[in-house]
């Protein structure tokens, strides 16, 4: 089944529906990540920089490797997030062997604390558009896409 959408020109194209689902959860996404930028950039912290103290603190003692696995992220990535990091005073790393892992600061842990309380507030707020049911349905319906999908190879 398709859906109908006139153009501009009135011109009438047909969209597989797949196609506008895509599109829809790309505008969310949008939507969601420029708030949460503007949001980090409130706290002194861009986007990356959050993920890397929320993964980093859940749990703490990751290796830098296991960080960039979490993260979608190459190592070499990681490494100068974790560099910057490190040098702010956020983190810290402690070799293990042949590893590092990494480990909030008490600095880091408080800034982490702060920030992941503000990000969860506003993803409740951003998605209060929906019922506890809707809620459950949508949480499934992505679980069901994402184990679907081959991640990076």
């Amino acid at each position: 089944m398709s859906t109908r959408i006139d153009s501009p020109e009135s011109l009438t194209t047909t969209i597989d529906p797949s196609t506008i689902a895509w599109l829809r959860l790309a505008r969310i996404y949008q939507k969601i990540d420029r708030r949460t930028a503007d949001t980090m950039r409130r706290h002194r912290l861009s986007v990356s920089r959050f993920d890397v103290l929320n993964h980093a603190g859940t749990p703490e003692g990751r290796t830098q490797q296991e960080l960039a696995r979490a993260l979608l992220v190459t190592k070499g990535n990681v490494t100068q997030l974790l560099d910057a990091m490190e040098g702010e005073g956020l983190l810290e790393r402690r070799r293990e062997g042949r590893s590092k892992r990494i480990f909030l600061t008490d600095k880091g842990r408080c800034r982490r604390a702060e920030v992941v309380a503000l990000q969860e507030a506003a993803i409740a707020a951003d998605l209060s558009a929906l019922d506890e049911e809707e809620m459950q349905t949508l949480i499934r319906l992505l679980r069901k896409l994402d184990r679907s999908l081959k991640g990076p190879t």
